[in-house]
């Protein structure tokens, strides 16, 4: 990969440094949506993997960890060149640009909390779904605007945007539980599973203070965003297969 200057990335922000990007690899919480994904994914068992926003690529490395062959898409340069070390090949490019077309089709494409940064999350992915396999799948993730946090937010007139979370200040597209389903119609895929992720609540209390009690509180924490994904879920993460094709099965 070609070392360019830093360019603004379709996953959110120009990052100058790598110490200076927001994103949080969160594998260590058993219950986050990275934690998710890893599971959904399964045994790559040497199948093909687009890691779509691979960012420091960091996910990448749990993916190729598990046997996929990874190759991952970054518009931020700086993150780019730090993503090509955990990837078979990483792309450059902004995904609000010309997409590139791939040789060799893919078995499954993850797309870890980033659509929601895009101008047009669908046609991002209907255009990359073109070198999706007819049985293959997609993993999802992105965050649930209609949770428990924001409504009390609006219940006081607010609606601030931070610098990661729910309101990040670079996403450009916000889905409830419902309209994630829509998009994904929209775009031309069944969902054959979605749960919710609940508020990382290990980025939030101080390590000091997580303990016994604090873990089943976490789990608790969890268990409410699956039962009540549409008011306690903090991002919702899908898999999801082309209509009318055949279900993805994860190796064994």
């Amino acid at each position: 990969m070609t070392s360019t200057p830093p360019t603004q990335s379709a996953a959110g922000g120009t990052h100058r440094s790598v110490a200076d990007s927001p994103y949080q690899f969160k594998k260590s919480d058993a219950y986050s949506s990275h934690s998710v994904i890893l599971r959904l994914a399964g045994n790559g068992a040497g199948r093909r993997l687009l890691d779509v926003g691979a960012a420091h690529g960091y996910l990448a490395a749990e993916l190729r960890g598990q046997g996929f062959q990874v190759t991952g898409i970054e518009a931020d340069g700086v993150l780019a060149e730090e993503a090509a070390k955990h990837c078979d090949e990483c792309l450059l490019l902004d995904l609000d640009g010309p997409l590139p077309k791939f040789a060799e089709p893919f078995d499954l494409m993850v797309f870890g909390d980033v659509l929601e940064h895009l101008k047009d999350p669908g046609a991002v992915l209907r255009e990359l779904a073109r070198s999706l396999k007819d049985e293959g799948a997609v993993i999802i993730s992105l965050p649930n605007v209609a949770n428990i946090y924001v409504r009390v937010q609006l219940l006081f007139g607010r609606f601030d945007y931070q610098d990661r979370g729910i309101l990040d200040r670079t996403h450009m597209r916000f889905f409830t539980r419902k309209t994630f389903r829509q998009f994904m119609s929209d775009a031309g895929f069944t969902v054959e599973t979605l749960t919710a992720t609940p508020i990382p609540l290990p980025l939030v209390v101080p390590q000091q203070f997580q303990g016994v009690v604090f873990g089943a509180l976490h789990a608790m924490n969890a268990w409410l965003a699956r039962q009540w994904q549409t008011l306690f879920g903090y991002q919702f993460v899908a898999v999801a297969r082309k209509a009318g094709k055949k279900s993805f099965h994860a190796a064994a």
